[in-house]
């Protein structure tokens, strides 16, 4: 395919506020990006909104397969035509909070998938699993996105909680919330304690605001997650251990002994207790704690049968 003005296309392409579209073209930030995810021919890689393709070309040119999620309807057949003679390289038309990521990288032809309404395929069972595939060897993959940040959040816990999570995850995001999620002991939130729990969180780098078109008002980073094979807490259900982190966070500023007698409904004294179990000062506040005493915790109140 000839070379594309990415800039000029840019001028004739209206983003959608609805999607919060902030379109990234400088070539410094988005080699940066690709090599991040440490590439080769024998990665497939799972691209989450490539817009206009311009990450795309360079996750196409390391790795051996790339699988391109888009939800905008606008810009599929664009992208289409712009990878056409790159056979490694299928576009999809869907949500991806509403896709199962196992069928599709499992798929044998992307291309035939759900075309007349593809956006809906999850409703008519493309994306389902099927007996063949849930008995299909589980492929490795490394995902990389250029995410609206508000749905960050919700892209970061669908990825890491998925029955196919990637071993990498390279994600551009708004720079307050990636330092927040590299947080260490101190200055731990809700969100920190989910991420770490299934990856090792860094910023690899630093994007300013004046990069994109349209302009958001905030710099970005793009945060590399290293997902680990188990989560970073042993012998604990993840559900119960993020009830009980929750339940720690419930009350801002507040001593444990409080925030998790209040957010568990549990007497004072049995909160106490639990804490001195878990070997936890209850005057200690939940931003302190670390993943291991998070886990340690919720083992003492799952033996109590509190969680």
């Amino acid at each position: 395919m000839e070379n594309i003005d990415e800039r000029a296309l840019l001028r004739q392409f209206n983003p959608k506020k609805s999607l919060a579209q902030n379109f990234l073209t400088d070539e410094v930030h988005l080699n940066a990006i690709a090599r991040s995810a440490n590439l080769a021919k024998t990665d497939t890689v799972l691209e989450i909104g490539p817009g206009l393709g311009v990450l795309t070309k360079y996750l196409a040119a390391e790795a051996g397969r790339v699988v391109a999620v888009e939800l905008d309807d606008r810009l599929i057949e664009f992208l289409k035509y712009r990878f056409s003679d790159q056979p490694h390289v299928s576009i999809v038309h869907s949500d991806i909070l509403k896709t199962d990521i196992s069928s599709l990288l499992n798929a044998a032809d992307i291309s035939t998938m759900a075309t007349s309404n593809p956006i809906h395929a999850e409703q008519s069972g493309v994306f389902k699993k099927s007996s063949a595939e849930e008995n299909s060897t589980k492929i490795s993959y490394k995902a990389v996105a250029n995410i609206p940040y508000y749905i960050t959040s919700k892209v970061l816990r669908f990825l890491l909680e998925a029955d196919l999570s990637p071993t990498v995850a390279v994600l551009l995001m708004q720079k307050e919330v990636a330092q927040r999620i590299c947080a260490t002991p101190g200055n731990l939130s809700v969100l920190a304690v989910s991420v770490q729990f299934y990856a090792e969180a860094e910023i690899v780098h630093h994007i300013p605001a004046t990069a994109f078109y349209p302009q958001p008002k905030v710099d970005s980073a793009v945060l590399r997650l290293n997902v680990l094979p188990s989560p970073a807490v042993e012998g604990v259900d993840p559900k119960q251990f993020f009830r009980v982190v929750k339940a720690g966070f419930s009350q801002k500023r507040k001593q444990l002994l409080n925030s998790i007698s209040a957010g568990l409904q549990l007497a004072k004294v049995d909160a106490v207790t639990a804490l001195d179990q878990a070997q936890i000062d209850p005057k200690r506040r939940a931003e302190t704690l670390t993943i291991a005493e998070w886990g340690n915790l919720c083992r003492v109140l799952t033996e109590a049968e509190i969680v």
